[in-house]
C-alpha cells in the first residue's frame, strides 16, 4: 500500500510542476505583448527598453545562480513555492511602474521570479523522473511552449481592449490560482535537503567541483544559442536575405517553435524507448542539418521548412541536458540544474546582441551555418549526459 500511495503522490507531482511549467510559460508570454506598451507608456527610447530588458535577464541569471543553493538547503519543492507564488505577481509589478527607476527595479525582480521559477521547476521535474524512473522533462517543457503560446497570442488581444493593466491582472489572477493548487500536490527529494553536503557549505555558497556539470552546461549552452538564434534574428533573415514579406518572415519562428512544442510533448516516449544519449545524438544531427540547410537556402520557403527541421530536434535537446544536469553524482539536483541552467540561458541572454554585432558585418547566412557546427559539437558530446539515463532503481537524490 505504501509503494501504490507513493507513486500516486508522485504521479500527481508529475501534474502539479507540469501545471507549474504551463504558468511559467504563459506568465513569459504574456509579458511580450507588454513590452511595446512600456515603451510608450514610459516615453523612452528603444535603447532604454534594451536595458530594462537586459535587467530581467540580470535578474533571472542572478536568482539561477543562487537557486542551487536555496534548493540544496531547503529541497525543490519548499523553494518552488516560494518562487512560484511570488512570480505570479512580476507582470502585475512590471505594469505598476510609474517611471523608469521603478520600472528598473520590477524588472529586475519579475526576471528573478522568472528564473527562479525556471531552476526550481527543472529540478522538480528531476525529483519526479527519479520517482517514476522514466522521462518527464520533455512534455514538461512542452507545457512550457503551450503557456507561452498562450500567453503570446493572447495578450496583444487582451491589451487592445482592456489594457494593459486590465490584461496583467487577469494573467496574474490565472497564473496565482494555477500556482496555489499545484504547489500543494508537488513531491519532495527521497533524500532530505542538507545544509553541507561536500558541495555548498553550510554557511556560504559555493559552486560544485566536478566539470561534468559544466561541460553539460556548455552543451546547454551551444543548443540554445541556436535557440535564440532563430527567435530573434530568422524573421529579419527571411525579410532582409530571401527578399520575403513581413508576413511570410513570421512563419520562420512559428514554424520552429510550433514543431518544437509538438515533439516536446513526444519526446519523453521516444526517451524512454531510446534512451537519453541516443535521442541526444540525433536530435543534435536533425538540428545541425536543418540549421544548415536554413543558412544555405535559396528561397524563404525551403528556409522555413528548414527551421522548422530545426526545431523537430532542438525540441528533446535541452531538456535531456537538463535532466543530465539535475542527476550529477555527488551533488543535490539544485546544484547540478542551477549551473545547467545558468549556464544554457546565459546564450539566450547575451548571444542575440553579438549576432546582431556580427550580422552588421556579414549576414545572416554564415551565421546560421556556423551555429550549425555548434550543434555537431553537442553531437560529439552528446554521451556526457549519460546522467539522464534511467535504470529501474531510481537515482539518489544527494
Amino acid at each position: 500500500m505504501d509503494t501504490l500511495n507513493r507513486m500516486q503522490a508522485a504521479i500527481r507531482g508529475r501534474w502539479a510542476v507540469a501545471a507549474i511549467f504551463l504558468a511559467n510559460g504563459f506568465l513569459t508570454g504574456a509579458w511580450a505583448p507588454q513590452i511595446p506598451v512600456v515603451l510608450t507608456r514610459l516615453d523612452i527610447s528603444k535603447f532604454t527598453l534594451g536595458l530594462l530588458i537586459l535587467l530581467f535577464g540580470a535578474g533571472a541569471v542572478t536568482a539561477m545562480t543562487w537557486c542551487g543553493h536555496l534548493i540544496s538547503r531547503h529541497g525543490s519543492r519548499t523553494v518552488l513555492r516560494w518562487f512560484g507564488l511570488i512570480g505570479s505577481f512580476g507582470l502585475l509589478v512590471v505594469a505598476l511602474a510609474p517611471n523608469v527607476p521603478l520600472a528598473a527595479i520590477a524588472m529586475f525582480i519579475f526576471g528573478g521570479s522568472i528564473g527562479g521559477m525556471d531552476v526550481a521547476m527543472n529540478a522538480n521535474a528531476v525529483t519526479v523522473e527519479r520517482r517514476l524512473s522514466r522521462a518527464i522533462m520533455s512534455s514538461s517543457h512542452g507545457f512550457w511552449s503551450l503557456g507561452g503560446f498562450a500567453g503570446g497570442a493572447l495578450g496583444g488581444l487582451a491589451i487592445q481592449n482592456y489594457g494593459h493593466l486590465a490584461h496583467a491582472t487577469v494573467v496574474t489572477a490565472l497564473a496565482f490560482a494555477v500556482i496555489a493548487v499545484a504547489v500543494r500536490y508537488l513531491i519532495a527529494e527521497d533524500t532530505p535537503p542538507q545544509a553541507s553536503s561536500g558541495v555548498i557549505g553550510h554557511r556560504k555558497f559555493a559552486l560544485p567541483g566536478n566539470p561534468l556539470v559544466y561541460l553539460v552546461g556548455l552543451m546547454a549552452l551551444m543548443t540554445m544559442i541556436s535557440e535564440g538564434a532563430v527567435l530573434d534574428w530568422a524573421a529579419l533573415y527571411l525579410q532582409q536575405e530571401l527578399g520575403t514579406d513581413l508576413a511570410v518572415a513570421g512563419l520562420a519562428y512559428a514554424a520552429f517553435s510550433g514543431v518544437m512544442a509538438v515533439m516536446r510533448f513526444l519526446g519523453d516516449g521516444v526517451r524512454n524507448r531510446f534512451g537519453a544519449v541516443t535521442t541526444l545524438r540525433v536530435s543534435a544531427l536533425v538540428a545541425a542539418a536543418g540549421m544548415l540547410v536554413a543558412g544555405l537556402a535559396p528561397s524563404p520557403w525551403l528556409a522555413i521548412s528548414a527551421f522548422a527541421f530545426c526545431g523537430f530536434g532542438i525540441a528533446n535537446m535541452v531538456p535531456i541536458l537538463f535532466s543530465a544536469g539535475g542527476n550529477q553524482e555527488g551533488m543535490s539536483s539544485g546544484t547540478g540544474m542551477s549551473v545547467v541552467t545558468t549556464m544554457g540561458y546565459s546564450g539566450i541572454l547575451v548571444a542575440p546582441s553579438a549576432i546582431g554585432f556580427i550580422a552588421e558585418h556579414s549576414s545572416f547566412g554564415p551565421i546560421f551555418v556556423a551555429l550549425s557546427g555548434l550543434l555537431v559539437v553537442v553531437f560529439l558530446m552528446a554521451g556526457l549526459a549519460h546522467r539522464a539515463e534511467f535504470a529501474p532503481d531510481a537515482v539518489p537524490a544527494e
